[in-house]
């Protein structure tokens, strides 16, 4: 049976509303405890970002749980990786966070940690969802839970992040200014970022329920980018909702996104011997740019389907020590199971201290290759192969290209679109291919 509860991140919707309402949230909690074992000392940990809504699932969540002989323990507003560490070093039956990362206020979901801080298997997922399905057909009176916030969770999480990588003594003191998404960040940045000897400057990190990534964090770097220039700081960091991810802006104002942070931790890292395979994860949507200057520094470079998963997935099983996506989200294996904004923030003053030069001369060393994105609305999702006009399309523009560019393909998964990416070494070439695939696109099965 295909799942129909679980996405590629979790349970996601809206606040209130299916699969976020009363009964499913309580249900899932129960469903949880019966599938992962209650018992007698059993426990659950779960966190939360700023939405208005998350004190109220966590209750509902809590309260299924307590039915199915699992206690939990409630770490309050915390960034997803901090839920992830605590589940794998706490002994807990599994974790719970809260949020629906970038999304509006409104939005809401539930992402649910395996013991070893791994997000639930597909599998289990499916036992899970097939459990919650049984309940709601049964039928359940959805109770709340009284809970009440255990700092020392939030402090243990804390003190990990800033003993992962080298001894804040050893980072030079910089000016920073911080866009803290009014999310998970919010009641941390400060004491992070001072016990790191920044100076700096914080805002968006006043949350009311219902200001989460408005018009701030990381999709909305424009005051930042004009803070760091008129106060002359070192670097900008913005969180999202969940600090799962960061991106930065150099001391010039500039955009450095997740290619420039893989490369800059990866040589870094490969320099003090802890890059482990000297390999990089990333996706196909990484530019060309990337692996290049990375082999140019004897890393090597490995590209996984769009999303974190498949990323986590990857180093996992090649052993892997950093992966991540343009989108800032970045894993560092040694320290963490999931992307983790606060220590990305952390390893890129130790790049900076390491280099004694400004970030924006570093992000320098990533020469991106010109690239372009065209979506085309389409009936229906073929495989290109199977499809002989596009095929022949696909394959003029991936010969014409040649080691001077790059060609990826592929369906989004939300939405009935063909997603089209070039990348080579001029525009020129970059718009005269896109166009031609467009156009077969269009013609062949175009809505």
């Amino acid at each position: 049976m295909a799942k129909q509860l679980f996405g590629t991140d979790g349970i996601r919707g809206k606040a209130g509303q299916y699969p976020l309402d009363p009964s499913t949230a309580y249900a899932v909690g129960l469903a949880l405890a019966q599938t992962l074992g209650g018992g007698a000392g059993g426990r659950t940990v779960i966190g939360m970002d700023t939405r208005a809504s998350g004190p109220e699932l966590a209750e509902l969540l809590a309260a299924g749980l307590a039915a199915g002989g699992l206690e939990t323990e409630f770490a309050g507003v915390l960034p997803t990786a901090g839920v992830s560490y605590l589940t794998e070093t706490g002994g807990y039956r599994a974790g719970v966070m809260i949020s629906a990362s970038h999304n509006p206020f409104d939005d809401n979901g539930i992402k649910v940690f395996a013991p070893t801080g791994f997000k639930l298997a597909d599998a289990v997922e499916h036992v899970v969802e097939e459990a919650v399905f049984r309940l709601l057909e049964q039928g359940v009176e959805p109770r709340r839970a009284a809970l009440t916030v255990d700092a020392s969770l939030r402090d243990r999480y804390l003190a990990h992040i800033l003993w992962a990588g080298r001894p804040a003594a050893e980072i030079a003191k910089r000016r920073v200014v911080v866009d803290c998404a009014n999310g998970a960040a919010s009641p941390l940045a400060a004491e992070f970022f001072r016990a790191l000897g920044a100076e700096a400057e914080i805002f968006a990190n006043e949350p009311d329920g219902l200001n989460i990534n408005r018009d701030c964090g990381s999709l909305h770097l424009d005051k930042l980018q004009r803070r760091v220039v008129e106060t002359g700081a070192d670097l900008g960091v913005a969180f999202d909702g969940d600090a799962d991810r960061a991106l930065f802006v150099a001391d010039d104002g500039e955009i450095v996104d997740g290619d420039a942070i893989l490369l800059l931790a990866g040589e870094y890292l490969a320099g003090r011997g802890e890059l482990p395979l000297s390999r990089v994860v990333t996706t196909v949507m990484a530019n060309m740019g990337l692996e290049k200057a990375l082999a140019a520094s004897g890393v090597s470079m490995t590209r996984t389907a769009v999303g974190d998963k498949y990323v986590l997935e990857e180093m996992v099983s090649t052993g892997a020590g950093l992966g991540g996506e343009q989108s800032g989200h970045i894993i560092f294996k040694q320290w963490a199971n999931t992307g983790d904004g606060l220590l990305t923030a952390k390893m890129m003053l130790e790049v900076l201290s390491e280099a004694g030069a400004p970030l924006s001369e570093l992000r320098k060393r990533l020469q991106v290759f010109p690239q372009k994105l065209v979506n085309v609305r389409v009936t229906s999702r073929p495989k290109i192969e199977d499809v002989p006009a596009l095929a022949a399309a696909a394959a003029d523009c991936e010969n014409a290209l040649g080691d001077r560019g790059r060609l990826v393909l592929r369906y989004s998964g939300t939405e009935p679109l063909a997603r089209i990416m070039i990348e080579a070494e001029t525009m020129e070439l970059v718009e005269t291919h896109c166009e031609a695939l467009r156009e077969a696109f269009v013609r062949e099965i175009g809505a």
